[in-house]
C-alpha cells in the first residue's frame, strides 16, 4: 500500500539519512580537481640571442686580436733633455753671482766670475817670458854670427901657418934650415888647426841653439813657442774667470752658489738643463722589439697634458737591457735565477714642429709605436 506523503508540518521533526548526510559533506569537502595548464611554446627569439650572442663575441674577439698587434706601446717612458754639469776650470773665490734659480738663459750668458786678479798677473808674467825668449833668441843669433866669423879667422890663421910651415919645410929639405927650424912653424901649424876645429864646433854650438836652422824665425824657435804657450794658458785662465753658459737652457740647483765662496777646478756647482734637443726614453720589453725599427712613427702622450698627442719616431734603439748598465749587474749565474722580461730603451726624437717649450725632463708618458703589420699581417707574412 503507498504510504502518502505528506509535507511536514512547521514545528515538526524531520527524519534524514545520517548515510546520505555524510557522503554530502564529504563530496562538498572536497574541492574540484583542477585542470592542467596549457603547454607554452618556446620562443624562438630567445633561441636567436642565446646563440648568435657567443657568436658575436667570439667574432668580436677574434677580429680584435687578428687586426691588433699594429701598435707597441708602455707606459715606462719619460721625456729627456740634456744636462750639463756647471763647474768652474780654475780655482778661484767668487765674486759675483748673476743668474736665480729656474732663470733661462741663451748660450753665452754669464753665470758668474771668479777674481781675475791672480790671473793677471800670471798673464803679465807669461809675457814678459815670451818677450825674454824673443830677446835670448836674437842673442843667440848674435852668437852664431860671432862663431862663425870665429872660424873664419881661425881658418885663415890656419892657412897661413900651413903655408908658413910648408915654407920652412922645403928649406929644411934643401938643407938651408936644420931640422929644428920647422918645431916653431909646426907647433903654430898645430895650434891653427885646433882653433878651427874649436870654431866648428862653436859654430855647431849655434846652430844647434837656434833649432838647426840660422835662419829660423823668432816666433817659431822652440823656446819662444813655449813661452807662447804660457801665454795662451794664462790668457785662457782669465777667461776662465768668466763662467758662462754653454747652450741654451735652464740653470737649476745654484741655491749654494754665493758670491765670496771658493770653488775649486771641476768641482759642480751648478747645472744646466738644456731647452734643445728634447727626446723621449721608452724603456720597451724584450718582447715588444720583434716589430720595432727605426724610423717607424710614435705617438707620444705626457700624463701632465692629457688629450696632447706629440708627434714622433723611433731614433735608435738600445744597445743593450738597462741592467747591463747598472752599478751591479743581475748575476743570473745562480741558483736563485728566476726569469724577469728585461727592458732596452729606445729613443723617440719629437718632430722639428711640435713645440715642447711645455715638455720638462723627467715628465711621465706613454708611447705608441706604430710597427705597420697587424697579427694578421704577420701570419700572412706581410
Amino acid at each position: 500500500m503507498n504510504a502518502r506523503v505528506t509535507e511536514p508540518k512547521q514545528g515538526e521533526a524531520v527524519a534524514v539519512d545520517a548515510v546520505k548526510v555524510d557522503e554530502t559533506a564529504k563530496s562538498a569537502a572536497q574541492p574540484a580537481p583542477a585542470s592542467a595548464p596549457p603547454r607554452k611554446k618556446r620562443n624562438p627569439r630567445r633561441m636567436l640571442l642565446m646563440v648568435s650572442v657567443p657568436v658575436i663575441l667570439v667574432a668580436a674577439g677574434a677580429w680584435f686580436y687578428l687586426t691588433g698587434g699594429r701598435y707597441e706601446e708602455t707606459d715606462n717612458a719619460y721625456v729627456q733633455q740634456a744636462k750639463i754639469a756647471i763647474s768652474a776650470d780654475i780655482s778661484g773665490r767668487i765674486v759675483s753671482v748673476n743668474v736665480i734659480e729656474n732663470q733661462q738663459v741663451k748660450a753665452g750668458d754669464e753665470i758668474f766670475s771668479i777674481d781675475p786678479d791672480s790671473y793677471k798677473i800670471a798673464l803679465d808674467q807669461a809675457k814678459a817670458a815670451l818677450a825674454s825668449a824673443r830677446v835670448n833668441v836674437e842673442q843667440l843669433r848674435v852668437a852664431y854670427s860671432t862663431a862663425e866669423a870665429a872660424l873664419k879667422a881661425a881658418q885663415t890663421t890656419l892657412d897661413i901657418q900651413q903655408v908658413s910651415f910648408d915654407r920652412q919645410s922645403a928649406l929644411v929639405d934643401q938643407g938651408v934650415n936644420s931640422s929644428a927650424a920647422l918645431d916653431q912653424p909646426k907647433l903654430s901649424l898645430q895650434q891653427a888647426q885646433t882653433a878651427v876645429v874649436t870654431a866648428q864646433q862653436q859654430v855647431a854650438a849655434a846652430v844647434a841653439a837656434l833649432a838647426g836652422d840660422p835662419k829660423i824665425e823668432t816666433d817659431k824657435h822652440p823656446a819662444v813657442l813655449s813661452a807662447l804657450a804660457q801665454v795662451e794658458a794664462a790668457q785662457r785662465n782669465l777667461d776662465k774667470t768668466l763662467v758662462v753658459a754653454p747652450a741654451d737652457g735652464i740653470i737649476a740647483n745654484v741655491a749654494s752658489l754665493n758670491a765670496g765662496q771658493f770653488v775649486s777646478a771641476g768641482t759642480t756647482i751648478a747645472s744646466l738643463v738644456e731647452t734643445n734637443g728634447i727626446w723621449i726614453e721608452a724603456n720597451f720589453k724584450e718582447t715588444q722589439l720583434t716589430n720595432i725599427q727605426v724610423g717607424q712613427p710614435a705617438e707620444v702622450k705626457v700624463d701632465a697634458y692629457p688629450g696632447v698627442v706629440f708627434e714622433g719616431k723611433v731614433e735608435s734603439i738600445g744597445a743593450a737591457t738597462g741592467s747591463e748598465f747598472s752599478l751591479i749587474p743581475a748575476q743570473n749565474a745562480t741558483g736563485n735565477w728566476v726569469k724577469v722580461v728585461q727592458r732596452i730603451p729606445v729613443r723617440i726624437a719629437l718632430s722639428p714642429e711640435t713645440s715642447t717649450d711645455v715638455l720638462r725632463t723627467g715628465m711621465s708618458t706613454v708611447v705608441s709605436v706604430d710597427t705597420g703589420a697587424s697579427t694578421l699581417d704577420k701570419m700572412l707574412g706581410k
